[in-house]
């Protein structure tokens, strides 16, 4: 079943709690179409969305939360990203907070006379830790959250380990394009269209994230230092290499330093995030 969430058919958030209440509940399998401002609630460079409650909402816009029927802690959501498509505006900003505006069509971003390809996908996908109160929507978590993996285009599916019950999924944050470390803090902020499926693994034991792309696999790992975060990546992608290519953990590590990247997510939002990749066709 597709679920329609359309921009103002619902109210937004910019927070995680497991205290929200859900805007919709879904069975598993079922997909959800919705539309988003960008992650700072703006449409446009002069249209920008009311927060419900600015002394709470003070994050990310965010779709949600999504209620996943029957799902419980210790389970893994999959969100399979269907579909991701950026509106025709966009801004990064520097350091220094000034902005720079972005033209956005036909698969390219115009800017100053310079352009880039885009490759749009959503920054946010996360639900709420298990410890009550509101939580910021700006480090990424064991939960998933403001990842700001490039990888997650459309096609791809994100495991995440479930820690309240009912999963209380949100997503927002659309990206036009974005390199990995997202240097300046902003990538082409924009509004998106996007569709995504929601699915409940009993299956998987995981403690952080992993994605399956088309043709790889990623594991990822958070943290307020970027040796620690890339050994939870590594050590991520060496329980993956045993459960999936059957590599015993110790002949997986060699393998793994002749065939998986580690790359630096994003360094700039308070837990650093590192990906280690490990491509289908990297090992025979």
């Amino acid at each position: 079943m597709i679920h329609e969430l359309p921009l103002g058919s619902t109210r937004l958030h910019g927070a995680f709690s497991r205290e929200l209440s859900p805007v919709l509940t879904v069975d598993p399998g079922d997909s959800v179409r919705f539309s988003l401002p960008n992650s700072a609630w703006r449409l446009g460079p002069d249209e920008e969305l009311e927060r419900p409650d600015p002394g709470v909402d003070t994050g990310h816009a965010l779709l949600g939360p999504i209620e996943v029927r029957g799902a419980h802690v210790g389970q893994v959501l999959a969100v399979r990203v269907d579909e991701v498509v950026p509106g025709g505006w966009g801004e990064t900003f520097d350091e220094a907070g000034n902005c720079v505006h972005w033209e956005l069509r036909d698969g390219l971003g115009h800017t100053g006379g310079r352009t880039v390809r885009l490759a749009p996908f959503l920054g946010v996908l996360g639900m709420p830790p298990a410890e009550p109160g509101i939580h910021s929507t700006r480090p990424p978590r064991p939960t998933g959250g403001n990842v700001d993996c490039k990888e997650l285009v459309a096609g791809t599916t994100l495991y995440l380990p479930i820690a309240v019950d009912g999963a209380l999924f949100s997503a927002g944050d659309g990206h036009g394009a974005q390199g990995d470390g997202e240097v300046s803090g902003w990538a082409i902020e924009c509004s998106v269209d996007g569709r995504l499926t929601l699915d409940v693994r009993d299956d998987l034991e995981l403690a952080w994230p992993i994605a399956r792309a088309p043709d790889a696999w990623l594991t990822f790992g958070f943290d307020e230092d970027l040796g620690h975060a890339a050994r939870i990546a590594l050590d991520g992608m060496l329980d993956l290499m045993e459960r999936e290519r059957g590599i015993p953990r110790d002949e997986g590590l060699v393998l793994a330093s002749v065939g998986v990247d580690l790359r630096v997510t994003q360094i700039v939002n308070l837990a650093v995030g590192v990906h280690a990749v490990l491509r289908d066709d990297a090992l025979g």
